[in-house]
Formats: C-alpha cells, structure tokens, sequence
C-alpha cells in the first residue's frame, strides 16, 4: 500500500469515528475535475478539503488553488502530510466552534505551508 494510501486510511477513518462524513475523490477519470482535493468531508457541521500527501509529495497549483478557495469560503482546505497527522486530529478534537491559539497557529502554519509551495511551483 502506497504511503498516500496509508494517510488517506487513517483520516477516512478517523473522520468516521468523529460521526463526520467523507468522500474519497479520485480525479482522471472521464467526469472528474483535476485538482479536487483527495478527501471531502464534513466534520461537526464544517467542511474540509483535505490534500494528503506522502511525506516527498508535491502538491500541484491546481490542488493549492482549490484547497485557497474552500478556505475562502469558511470551510478548512488543508495539506496533510503523515508528520501532520496527529496534529490534525488534535485541530478537530480540541473543537472547532471555539478554535484556541494551538488550533488557530496549526491551521495559520498548514495555511502558510501551502503559500510556500505556491511560491515555489510559481517559480518552476
């Protein structure tokens, strides 16, 4: 099993065992759209669009544009690698409806985490 494989395994299932709902998204087939993040969900009422990667991958521009976008829109589009895992879980274990420092500082890092990679890819 790949190591994306892996990532997308346990945050399906941890999601479940939060009482949220998911979608696993598969993009390249004939009706699906480039750039949709791996993992729909909604967890406590919030959407998320989550980005799994293995610990080398590389996001797309695409994949960063729509993960900005569902922030844009009150929602949580975030990149995950398996370092990131347990920090997740904590963001949406600690509460969402009252978001504390340690919360608000992941999400602000995983925010700022994509900027970089938007930077970077730009200058390719």
């Amino acid at each position: 099993m790949s190591k994306e494989k892996a990532l997308d395994n346990k945050v399906l299932n941890f999601i479940e065992d939060q009482g949220g709902w998911s979608i696993k998204y598969w993009a390249g087939a004939k009706y699906t759209k480039k750039g949709i993040p791996d993992i729909l969900a909604c967890i406590d009422g919030y959407f998320f669009g989550i980005e799994d990667k293995a610990e080398t991958g590389k996001p797309t521009l695409l994949q960063l544009k729509n993960l900005e976008w569902i922030d844009g829109a009150y929602g949580f589009g975030i990149l995950l690698y398996p370092d990131q895992f347990e920090n997740f879980k904590r963001f949406i274990t600690d509460g969402l409806d009252n978001l504390n420092g340690w919360q608000e500082n992941w999400y602000a890092n995983n925010i700022k985490l994509q900027y970089e990679w938007k930077e970077k890819l730009e200058k390719i």
